[in-house]
C-alpha cells in the first residue's frame, strides 16, 4: 500500500474501526441486488424486484438521516445497535416472506423495515474526521474510504448474485444481514475512537439540510443515485436475456473496479483550488460516461464501457465529502454525510424502479436509457446549483487544498 495510506493507520484504533466499517458496508452493495436476484428467481417479476429494492432505498433515505442525527446527539453505540436490530428483524421477515410466498404487501413492509440500517460509511468517515480534521491526511482518509466503498461494490454483487444463483435464492441477502450484524456490533464496541456526541443546544436546533450547499449536493446525488440503481437492475436483466445471468456480477464488479482504481490514484494527489470545480467536472464526466451504454450489444462491450464509466465515480464522491465538511457545521457532520447517502438512496430507488418497468415493457437494452437520462439531469442540477458551493458554512471557509497548505507543517 502506498505510504500516504500506511500513514493513516498510525492513529490508535484506526485499523479496527476501518475493518469493522468495511464489513458493515458490504450489505450496501449486497442487499439491493440480492433482493433483485432473489425475487427474479422466485417469481420472474423484475418489476416487483425493482420495486422492493426501491422500497429499501427509500426507507433508508427517510430513516437514515434521522438515525445519524441521533448519533450526532447521543453517540454511535447508543443509537446504532437498536437501529441495527430493527433492520435485522426486517431482513429475516423478508427472507421468510419470499421463501413461503407470502403476499406482496408483507414483502414491502419488511423491505421498509430494512431501511433502518445505519449509514456505516458516514460513521467511519466521522471517526476519521475526528482524528485528522484540518489536516491533509483527511483527504487521504476520505479517499481510502471511497476505495473501501468500491471494494464492497466489487465483491458484494459477485458474492450476493453468485450465492443466490448457485446455492439458493435467499443466500445473498442472508449473508448481507450477517455482515451488517458483525460490522455494526464490532464498530460500536470500539469506544476509544467514537466521536464525542454533541447534545443539541438552541443554536444547534434544526437539520444539517438547512445548508444551501448541502442541498445542492443532495439534489444532484438523487440523479447520480438513479444512475447506480438503474445500471444494477438493467445489467442483471441484460445478462439474463443473453443467457449469462451470473455474469452480471462480474460486469458490475468492473464498474466498481474502475471507480476503485481512480480512487486509489486520487488519494495520492494533493488537489488544489476550489473543490466545487472538481466536483462539477466529476458530475459532468459521470453523465457523459452513460452515453456509450445506449450502444451496448454484448457483455464484453458493456464491461469495458462500465469500467470506463466507473473512473469518474470515486473522485467525485471523495470531493463531495470534502464539500460536506466545508458546508455543514461540525455538530451535524454525521447527519450531513448521511444526507448525501440519502440522496443516492432516493436516486437508487427511482432508478431501479423505473428501470424495472422499462425492462418489463421494452427489454433490457432499452433500460440503459434510464441511466443516460439520469446523467443528463445530474449535470443540469450541478450547473444550476454550482454557485452555492462557493459559500462554505460560517467558520468553515477555505478550500481543502488551502487547508492542506495551512496545516502541512502541523502534520509533518
Amino acid at each position: 500500500m502506498p505510504s500516504p495510506y500506511r500513514a493513516l493507520f498510525a492513529a490508535p484504533g484506526s485499523r479496527a474501526f476501518s475493518a469493522a466499517g468495511f464489513l458493515g458496508r458490504m450489505p450496501l452493495s449486497m442487499m439491493g441486488i440480492g433482493v433483485v436476484t432473489m425475487i427474479s428467481q422466485l417469481t420472474g417479476r423484475y418489476g416487483l424486484a425493482g420495486a422492493l429494492s426501491a422500497t429499501i432505498a427509500l426507507a433508508a433515505a427517510a430513516i437514515g438521516p434521522q438515525i445519524s442525527r441521533l448519533v450526532d446527539q447521543y453517540g454511535q453505540r447508543r443509537v446504532l445497535r437498536p437501529a441495527t436490530l430493527v433492520a435485522l428483524c426486517a431482513a429475516a421477515g423478508l427472507l421468510l416472506a419470499a421463501y413461503f410466498r407470502w403476499p406482496d404487501w408483507v414483502l414491502f413492509v419488511c423491505a421498509a423495515g430494512i431501511g433502518s440500517v445505519p449509514s456505516l460509511g458516514a460513521m467511519v468517515r466521522s471517526r476519521w474526521a475526528a482524528v485528522y480534521r484540518g489536516t491533509p491526511r483527511l483527504h487521504t482518509a476520505y479517499s481510502f474510504e471511497s476505495v473501501v466503498d468500491e471494494v464492497c461494490f466489487i465483491f458484494g454483487p459477485i458474492v450476493s448474485i453468485g450465492l443466490s444463483t448457485a446455492w439458493f435464492p435467499e443466500a445473498g441477502p442472508l449473508l448481507a444481514a450477517c455482515f451488517l450484524a458483525v460490522g455494526v456490533f464490532w464498530l460500536t464496541a470500539q469506544r476509544a475512537t467514537e466521536p464525542e456526541p454533541h447534545p443539541r443546544g438552541h443554536q444547534d436546533a434544526g437539520s444539517a439540510l438547512r445548508s444551501r450547499g448541502l442541498q445542492v449536493l443532495v439534489a444532484t446525488f438523487v440523479a447520480t443515485g438513479s444512475i447506480f440503481g438503474s445500471v444494477d437492475v438493467v445489467t442483471v436483466a441484460f445478462a439474463d436475456e443473453r443467457g449469462h445471468k451470473s455474469a452480471a456480477s462480474v460486469v458490475l464488479a468492473l464498474y466498481a473496479a474502475g471507480s476503485c482504481t481512480a480512487g486509489v490514484l486520487f488519494g495520492l494527489l494533493r488537489p488544489s483550488g476550489a473543490p466545487g470545480r472538481r466536483w462539477l467536472l466529476g458530475i459532468c464526466a459521470m453523465g457523459v460516461s452513460m452515453i456509450p451504454l445506449l450502444l451496448v450489444g454484448n457483455l464484453p462491450f458493456l464491461a469495458v464501457a462500465l469500467f470506463v464509466a466507473g473512473l469518474s465515480v470515486a473522485p467525485t464522491m471523495i470531493t463531495t465529502m470534502a464539500l460536506v465538511e466545508e458546508h455543514v457545521p461540525r455538530a451535524h457532520l454525521t447527519e450531513g454525510m448521511t444526507w448525501v447517502s440519502t440522496g443516492l438512496a432516493v436516486g437508487v430507488a427511482l432508478g431501479s424502479s423505473v428501470a424495472g418497468w422499462v425492462i418489463d415493457a421494452a427489454g433490457a437494452r432499452s433500460g440503459y436509457g434510464v441511466p443516460a437520462v439520469s446523467g443528463a439531469v445530474a449535470v443540469a442540477v450541478g450547473f444550476l446549483g454550482y454557485r452555492r458551493l462557493s459559500r462554505p458554512a460560517p467558520g468553515r471557509g477555505g478550500s481543502v487544498g488551502q487547508q492542506d497548505e495551512r496545516e502541512e507543517r502541523h502534520v509533518a
